[in-house]
């Protein structure tokens, strides 16, 4: 089972706080564990906010309200860039290099995206350059060797073909409910006690 380029939506007897009513984008699964990011859980600090913190001025006007998110409780003092891929974009580059990121520090997602952690994807955006498409988080969400594949037994957490869509032109409050409806399904239909005999 691979669950790169899903999200994992979690049931509502979720107890852990961090995760409760949250949509995780898996930018990696494999047998040694699983890296994710929160895509719904707004922080009070804008994009605007972050650039300042960083000594950078953000060049990019639409994305200047735009906030930064809880990626997950695992290193929160550190950002993860999720973006529009960036590959093959440089003018004039060699036929060679037409696949590689301009990015120092990039993860290539099967399915599609990518997620930067190097400080140059914020110089790209102080420039007014940069991913068309971006979502900043602070700290990511993580599990080890078997880890998923347990709660996933336990039934605290549905997944679904991830949607970029959802992930960077859906309005926040709505990216659960919207999620959910890849599968078909509202809110409501969703018991606490699902899964216990």
């Amino acid at each position: 089972m691979n669950l790169t380029h899903h999200f994992l939506i979690a049931m509502p007897g979720m107890e852990d706080a961090s995760f409760a009513r949250s949509v995780v984008y898996l930018c990696e699964h494999s047998e040694r564990g699983a890296l994710g990011l929160i895509i719904n859980k707004p922080t009070d600090i804008s994009l605007e906010g972050l650039f300042e913190k960083v000594e950078l001025t953000l060049g990019r006007p639409d994305l200047t309200h735009q906030p930064v998110f809880l990626g997950g409780p695992v290193q929160t003092e550190r950002g993860f860039v999720l973006h529009d891929p960036m590959r093959g974009i440089a003018h004039g580059a060699a036929e060679d290099d037409a696949d590689e990121s301009p990015y120092a520090s990039t993860m290539s997602i099967p399915g599609g995206l990518e997620m930067t952690t190097s400080k140059d994807v914020l110089e790209a955006l102080s420039h007014g350059a940069g991913p068309r498409r971006v979502l900043v988080t602070l700290g990511y969400s993580a599990w080890g060797e078997g880890q998923l594949e347990s709660e996933l037994a336990e039934n605290s957490w549905l997944t679904v073909d991830a949607d970029a869509d959802i992930i960077f032109d859906t309005p926040v409050g709505e990216r659960y409910d919207r999620a959910l409806g890849l599968l078909g399904l509202q809110a409501w239909m969703l018991s606490r006690d699902a899964g216990h005999a």
